[in-house]
């Protein structure tokens, strides 16, 4: 594994919450055909996870390759007992060189840090890599459902983990 040219950070600073919005519009639009509908959904999630941020928590892994933002991972607490996996995207040039597994790992070694019994994600069919980082992390598959969202027909899927 060959990060070089990327630090990960695990603060938020000013301008980051809009740079993560415009890096998901970006790739999204420009990968999977998603609409603005999608931008606007992950504004309101981050809006979300900042307003009920707890540090004690939550986690954030902010990736940057010379100071622009190149991917990201979030753990957002649901209750005491769960955690849902947010806002994981790495742009296409950091694939495949294993930054997506040590964010996922991170991210399994922080639930079990902080002392999560369970976890939880939505996605969608498109993202076949993702998927199988999350099942490699001991994820399962669940439920799946057909729905119009951000400007196309998806299949949503969900992914969960119990300790």
């Amino acid at each position: 594994m060959n990060f070089r040219h990327i630090s990960i950070r695990q603060t938020l600073q000013p301008g980051d919450i809009g740079r993560v919005i415009q890096l998901h519009g970006r790739i999204y639009a420009a990968e999977y055909g998603y609409g603005i509908g999608f931008e606007s959904y992950v504004a309101a999630g981050l809006h979300e996870f900042w307003q009920q941020y707890d540090p004690s928590k939550d986690r954030i892994w902010l990736c940057e390759n010379d100071g622009e933002l190149a991917g990201c991972l979030f753990l957002m607490h649901r209750s005491d007992e769960t955690a849902q996996l947010r806002f994981f995207l790495l742009d296409k040039a950091q694939r495949g060189m294993g930054l997506g597994s040590l964010l996922i790992q991170q991210f399994m070694e922080n639930l079990q840090e902080i002392g999560y019994q369970e976890a939880y994600l939505w996605t969608t069919s498109e993202l076949k890599e993702a998927a199988s980082l999350y099942l490699k992390a001991g994820f399962r598959r669940g439920e799946t459902h057909k729905s119009h969202i951000f400007g196309k027909t998806v299949t949503e899927q969900y992914y969960g983990w119990r300790k």
